[in-house]
């Protein structure tokens, strides 16, 4: 080496800090002798992951102007390298963090006994602020120790391993991929060890910017995937495991993922269950080019996250459970959650955030505190009391805290009311079907309707002090304004002769409850009911025809005595008054034949209410699945049928103004007129229940056979989901009977699952399409026309939309205009068909 060489290097090497010399520095091992201090790091050889210690508050970007996101705590962890968001996969001292204290005194190293440690050296002394604690019982030597290595591995996990001799292989004694703290990485096992009891269990970290042990847990059981709250334990979701399901997980599972340009074929899930051990994983195909990890976050829900690079952040693109809201107690006490809102949190009326920091960081467990404390009177007994200024403020449609107590003798509302203000503890009550509930303490898991996965309607009364709901009675003591009492004079004088000319109006047009055609039956606008005509003409909604995802519909009679009406009360709908109007307009122009026909609408207080024409012939299910033979639908009526819908669907998607989707198609929503020529029902009520199509999913959960694969991956919906749901219905109308899976072949004591759109593809594809025919028909159909109907039908159900034609194609098809060919098996049915092909024991 050159002399002027030699002196740079040595004078390189003396002015390099010690921790370069005896840390492993940008390496992938950790060997006995060495050690890893706070600046070192490993990198795994292909660069993706480092292990060092890191700072919370480096882990997350975090804009927040009116906090400042640092922390004293070090920890020990992994992350990926090259995503400059700084992202960690594993903590080691999740719950022992290091301080700056002992920050330059502490490392990591491989113990003598063969463990990893991280070590505080205090002068003479040391202390171990964490360890492996692997159980060793092989004789220790130096020569032995040396064999000792820790490898961070490719896949980001850490491996332990030692060698026995020169010609023996590594042995594994530990690994971080079995001890996972809030992620599971690709190439991880999730699951458990039936030999050792090793149970992979992740938990959730506290908050952004604290790794330590959180309030949820996800673990695999002898019952399968449990997600739960740890701290008082609750389970509020949980996936049965291949084993105690009819159904094998992984296939389904694939074709959700699949069904997602996002997630098709981002990764391969895999299920292993044999005498030692139980577990999932996944695996990613091209580890080089994609970051991936699946993750419990902090609100209690399994994400699936990927590294965007155009949007240079993580983007979350699956959840399970979808509704944020369903994790108990993810808001924290004295909360309200909203699935559909944004950040889905909100504290109770009259309550604030308890600590607005650990709010910003997503730590919500905490929830929420008075503004004004509750005015309670104790007597002796510290449990009664005397006297109580406090009132109770209503949250309308959601769901009832648990640990409710129920008050027997309270048997009105009053004194379900006096029942809760006896006691200083009791926090709210609730008053339904005669029955009264009262809660003391916190109240955790209150979750409002307007989620995506809840329906209640309950009312929840939370006590509240006087001065939070009164105006101060001394507040504001001024003599009376003149000006003011003879402005309000004026403006009380014009209302009312507002409403007399109204009055005079309505008796001379006749406007509210009598409709406006003329001799020729054309309608001559939406007509604006009073509720109270509605009432009369239903005669107090005594007859109901039916209901929906959406109401109830009755029956009635307007006051001219000749006109039927079918009247939907709408379940939960809450526009305002100008905005429901304006929807009613639009829908109430369009006119089709296969388009049920809007006559009017009543908005008055909270009741929202649409009036229909009502046809003779009921709906369509009724004389499909009705086993009178009498009634059967011959094959040229189902065939008009269905050539009738498909057109009416054409209408919607692609003739209106804006296109308008109606997200329910199904047999109920199919009307039938005198000479059996179909109307489609309800096909404006997916306006009125918002644009936002998300929310509709929970008013769907008794039609979900009907539903698209694509409601379930939470992407935007389009109008392929009614042509989806036409495809279901086409099943129905070829088979007289349901969809829905039966069970056959129970001799033996076997069974299988029969799909019906299963068999139909199926039999499709053998040219067997004669025996799917509903056999009330006797053999009396036009197989062309049935093979075609069964085409449409399997095309129109096929997993991705892009596939599905349009229903103007649909209608081209039907006519006769267009030929197409067989469709490919859908991969989901194709995934049902595996398991359903094979007969179970039972």
């Amino acid at each position: 080496m050159p002399p002027l060489c030699t002196l740079l290097l040595g004078l390189l090497l003396l002015h390099t800090p010690h921790w370069c010399i005896s840390a492993a520095v940008n390496d992938d091992t950790l060997t006995a002798g060495k050690v890893l201090a706070v600046s070192g790091k490993l990198v795994s050889r292909n660069g993706k992951f480092a292990l060092g210690f890191f700072q919370p508050a480096t882990s997350t970007i975090i804009s927040k102007s009116s906090h400042n996101a640092t922390s004293s705590s070090w920890y020990l962890g992994i992350w990926f390298n090259k995503i400059p968001v700084f992202t960690t996969v594993w903590v080691a001292n999740r719950d022992q963090p290091i301080t700056n204290t002992n920050l330059n005194l502490t490392q990591l190293e491989v113990s003598s006994d063969c463990n990893l440690v991280i070590v505080n050296h205090a002068g003479d002394t040391e202390s171990i602020v964490w360890s492996t604690h692997i159980v060793n019982n092989r004789t220790q030597s130096s020569s032995i120790n040396n064999t000792c290595v820790a490898v961070l591995l490719n896949t980001g996990n850490l491996a332990l391993t030692a060698t026995e001799s020169p010609s023996s292989s590594n042995q594994l004694l530990w690994q971080s991929f079995d001890y996972p703290t809030d992620v599971v990485l690709p190439g991880a096992k999730f699951g458990r060890n039936k030999v050792t009891g090793l149970n992979r269990q992740p938990i959730s970290r506290k908050s952004l910017i604290d790794p330590g042990l959180g309030a949820y847990s996800i673990e695999l059981d002898t019952t399968g995937i449990v997600l739960k709250r740890r701290n008082p334990s609750v389970v509020y979701w949980n996936w049965a495991s291949s084993r105690t399901s009819s159904l094998n997980l992984i296939p389904i599972l694939k074709s959700i993922l699949d069904l997602d340009p996002r997630t098709k074929g981002l990764i391969n899930p895999a299920y292993v269950d044999n005498n030692q051990e139980e577990y999932y994983l996944y695996t990613s195909p091209d580890e080089s080019s994609s970051s991936t990890f699946v993750s419990l976050d902090i609100s209690g829900q399994i994400k699936l996250n990927v590294w965007s690079q155009a949007n240079q952040s993580w983007q979350t693109i699956y959840s399970q459970p979808a509704d944020p809201c369903t994790p108990a107690a993810t808001c924290g006490p004295f909360t309200v959650c909203n699935g559909n809102a944004q950040p889905s949190c909100d504290c109770m009326e009259n309550f604030s955030e308890m600590s607005p920091q650990d709010w910003d960081f997503n730590d919500r467990t905490g929830g929420c505190i008075r503004n004004t404390p509750l005015h309670c009177s104790n007597s002796s007994n510290n449990t009664k009391m005397t006297s109580s200024t406090d009132m109770f403020h209503p949250i309308a449609r959601v769901t009832l805290p648990h640990n409710a107590q129920r008050i027997d003798v309270a048997a009105t509302q009053s004194k379900c009311e006096e029942a809760c203000l006896s006691s200083c503890s009791c926090t709210a009550y609730s008053y339904n079907n005669s029955r009264c509930s009262v809660w003391h303490g916190e109240l955790l898991s209150v979750n409002l309707n307007d989620g995506i996965d809840n329906t209640s309607e309950d009312v929840l009364y939370l006590r509240l002090a006087a001065k939070d709901l009164l105006p101060s009675l001394t507040k504001n003591k001024r003599k009376p304004n003149v000006g003011v009492i003879t402005t309000a004079s004026i403006i009380g004088f014009g209302l009312l002769m507002l409403m007399l000319f109204l009055l005079i109006w309505r008796n001379k047009f006749k406007w509210c409850g009598f409709p406006l055609y003329d001799s020729q039956g054309s309608a001559g606008g939406v007509i604006s009911f009073r509720y109270t005509d509605l009432v009369r003409a239903t005669k107090n909604f005594s007859e109901k025809l039916g209901g929906g995802g959406f109401g109830s519909v009755y029956k009635g009679v307007l006051s001219d005595l000749k006109t039927s009406i079918a009247v939907k009360k709408l379940d939960g709908d809450r526009q305002g008054e100008k905005q429901f109007r304006a929807e009613v307009s639009s829908i109430g122009l369009i006119q089709h034949i296969n388009l049920v026909k809007l006559i009017g609408f009543c908005c008055e207080g909270d009741h929202r209410l649409l009036v229909y024409e009502h046809i003779l012939n009921g709906s369509l299910d009724g004389h499909l699945f009705n086993k009178n033979v009498a009634s059967v639908l011959n094959w040229n009526t189902r065939y008009q049928i269905t050539l009738g819908v498909a057109r009416g669907l054409s209408y919607l998607h692609q003739s209106c103004h804006e296109c308008i989707i109606h997200c329910d198609i199904k047999p109920e929503n199919i009307l039938l007129d005198a000479s059996f020529v179909p109307k489609v029902a309800d096909f404006g009520l997916a306006a009125f229940v918002g644009r936002d199509f998300s929310r509709i999913l929970t008013t769907f959960r008794g039609t979900a056979g009907y539903l698209a694969p694509e409601w379930l991956s939470g992407v935007a919906i389009t109008p392929k989901v009614d042509v989806y749901g036409f495809g279901m219905v086409l099943m129905e109308i070829i088979s007289g009977r349901r969809n829905s899976p039966e069970t056959y072949n129970t001799t033996n004591s076997t069974y299988h699952v029969e799909y019906f759109p299963v068999q139909a593809i199926s039999k499709l594809h053998r040219g067997d399409v004669k025996s799917l025919v509903d056999p009330q028909l006797r053999g009396d159909f036009n197989l062309e026309e049935a093979e075609k109907v069964c085409k449409v039908a399997c095309w129109c159900i096929q997993d991705d939309e892009f596939d599905r034609p349009t229903m103007g194609e649909v209608v081209q098809v039907l006519e006769g205009l267009h030929e197409i060919d067989i469709p490919p098996m859908p991969r989901l049915l194709a995934a049902i068909t595996q398991q359903s092909g094979a007969a179970v024991s039972m």
